[in-house]
């Protein structure tokens, strides 16, 4: 009979208690821990799926940063722009004041608290979030707006906005002050008015005359340059008869003169005398009339054109990278005269047409869309050869997008275009678009600003780009796509909001154009006309601080923001719940149940102490007590 060897016996109770022990040490660390191991080998099976919930977890916890940040930003330009509505405010309802003091500057106190509140809207707009300007677009490096003081009194290499509009003023109203219209008494019945110069940018346009002068004869408006005349021929017009003249000044506004024939003395306002000789002599009535003509048309030129003309300068200097200018041409209407948005495209002779004119199948293509000429029954992107100037900028407003119409003034067609980076036209008839006033193709925005074109001001004819030699109000990034597009961030799975602003956006120019036409603006203080060059102005910085409709407002800018904050507070409840499943993944595959831990370590307790009690007995065995 053989005897195993104790030892042996030994050493399977010693490394069952080694066993136990790591157990032991192993289930205290869960305790300790929380956790089922320290590293993946040990957390079981259901590790894998702990691995990909983490990941999650991570996507998150950055989305999570992302929207935090963006939140920030989004945040500090809503109150920026809040600000901005708060200084339209104030300004629109100083300039809708009728009060019209000035003080020994020239100015009223409406016009003071705009030039404070221009500098105020500067700075809200040159607001920075770390080292990250707000409405600099993609340029966010870059000082979105020039100094307050350098936009409107120039540095010493380019000119301001004050020298621009200064400029501006001495051309619309021309060396004689009667905004660049020239009045003659050809014979002595007769009066007439002309335009100094054909297609000329600047003063006064005459648009219609109208007559109930009893035997008068009325010509005109016609001719290049424009011009009209009024004859009595030997008649001294009845009592109340009027001659009626329309304008157009350089803001697109109209203004009419209305001047009645008046047997009362003294004359009233507004009329010319009817003469009252004996005998009779109407000669001295037509004399009467010129000078009356002449009073009026000072008057308006020194007051509605004196501000119309710093509104018009305020949009030269601020309205920049935003349209392409056709210099002025004739049509081949008999007697010649400036193009207009009612002349016909086709060419024709001898009717209102530019010449040489577009034929069916030529082609038109704006931004990579073409219009076809066709010879009748037009649709969709076609024209009629027999079409008006208007329509064909209509159709190329639509393609465009822009938010201020092209226009027809003076001669010259003006393309408007809200991107003026991406502007581009061309034609397979290069001399009929050569007819619309484009040399050159392709047809591409200019930058401005637009300056008056030579010295002395008061006789230029142009408008040349001022680029060189004008401050650059906007400094931030200007190129094509939306604003909003300028500043993107990732804020989950798929989704990209958009929050960028731009200090040139439409609505914020317009706002800051504004201010500074009105602060800036100034005349004598004891002028003969300068309270009505003022209340003119007054009246048309109120127009453009009223919304209007199909203009971009701030508030639609903070709505844009508004809906990415949306978009990232929708974002930010789908992740807090996809958060809590997912830890809870992690959870169940990595924790270690307290109570569970617990129990198993009581069993391997009791373990241990029965393998002790073991040992120890087999520790005392002796060949004696064995057998």
């Amino acid at each position: 009979m053989s005897i195993s060897s104790i030892n042996y016996s030994s050493s399977v109770l010693g490394s069952q208690i080694r066993n136990i022990n790591q157990q032991l040490t192993d289930l205290s660390t869960q305790l300790s821990t929380g956790k089922l191991s320290q590293n993946y080998a040990g957390m079981g099976t259901n590790e894998g799926f702990a691995i990909a919930s983490r990941a999650q977890l991570s996507n998150i916890a950055a989305y999570t940063d992302t929207i935090t940040n963006v939140n920030v930003s989004i945040n500090l330009a809503n109150t920026a722009l809040q600000s901005l509505t708060k200084i339209r405010s104030t300004v629109q309802t100083g300039s809708a004041n009728t009060a019209q003091d000035l003080n020994v500057n020239g100015q009223t106190i409406a016009q003071n608290t705009a030039a404070a509140q221009f500098g105020s809207m500067v700075g809200v707009l040159n607001t920075q979030t770390g080292n990250r300007y707000l409405f600099s677009g993609t340029a966010v490096n870059t000082q979105s707006v020039a100094d307050a003081g350098d936009i409107i009194n120039g540095t010493t290499t380019q000119a301001g906005f004050k020298t621009v509009m200064a400029e501006r003023q001495a051309a619309d109203l021309g060396a004689n002050g009667m905004g660049r219209l020239v009045q003659t008494q050809p014979t002595p019945s007769s009066v007439q008015v002309s335009e100094d110069v054909a297609g000329s940018p600047f003063g006064l346009k005459i648009k219609s005359v109208s007559s109930t002068l009893t035997g008068a004869t009325v010509t005109g408006p016609s001719g290049s340059p424009v011009s009209f005349s009024v004859d009595l021929n030997g008649n001294n017009p009845s009592n109340g008869d009027k001659l009626s003249i329309q304008f157009t000044l350089p803001d697109g506004t109209t203004e009419q003169i209305d001047l009645t024939a008046s047997s009362a003395t003294p004359t009233p306002l507004g009329s010319f005398a009817i003469d009252a000789s004996v005998p009779v002599n109407p000669n001295n009535t037509a004399s009467n009339l010129n000078t009356a003509l002449n009073t009026a048309i000072k008057k308006l030129a020194n007051t509605s054109l004196v501000a119309a003309s710093a509104v018009t300068a305020g949009d030269n200097f601020f309205n920049t990278a935003s349209s392409a200018i056709g210099a002025a041409k004739t049509n081949q209407a008999a007697p010649p005269a400036p193009i207009s948005g009612a002349t016909a495209l086709s060419g024709t002779s001898p009717s209102d047409s530019i010449s040489p004119g577009f034929a069916a199948g030529d082609t038109i293509t704006v931004n990579g869309t073409t219009l076809t000429f066709v010879s009748s029954g037009a649709t969709g992107n076609q024209l009629n050869v027999t079409d008006s100037i208007q329509t064909l900028l209509s159709k190329i407003d639509a393609i465009t997008g822009t938010s201020k119409p092209s226009t027809v003034h003076g001669g010259a067609i003006t393309i408007n275009t809200d991107d003026a980076a991406s502007l581009n036209i061309t034609s397979s008839n290069t001399g009929a678009l050569g007819s619309l006033g484009f040399s050159a193709t392709p047809v591409t925005a200019t930058q401005p600003p637009l300056r008056v074109g030579w010295s002395p001001a008061s006789s230029a004819t142009t408008l040349v780009n001022g680029s060189a030699t004008t401050v650059k109000w906007y400094l931030g990034n200007d190129g094509p796509g939306p604003a909003r597009s300028t500043a993107m961030a990732p804020v989950d799975d798929s989704i990209t909001v958009q929050y960028g602003a731009q200090a040139d956006e439409d609505a914020i120019r317009r706002q800051l154009q504004a201010i500074a036409v009105f602060g800036t603006f100034s005349t004598s203080p004891t002028g003969q006309y300068s309270g009505g060059q003022v209340s003119a102005l007054s009246l048309r910085v109120t127009q453009a601080l009223t919304q209007q409709p199909g203009q971009q407002r701030i508030e639609d800018i903070q709505t844009d923001i508004a809906m990415a904050q949306n978009t990232m507070k929708d974002a930010t409840t789908r992740q807090t719940q996809a958060k809590a499943q997912l830890q809870t993944i992690v959870d169940q595959a990595e924790s270690a149940s307290p109570d569970q831990v617990a129990s198993e370590i009581l069993a391997l307790q009791n373990a241990l102490q029965a393998s002790y009690q073991t040992t120890s007995k087999l520790a005392q065995l002796s060949l004696v007590k064995f057998l």
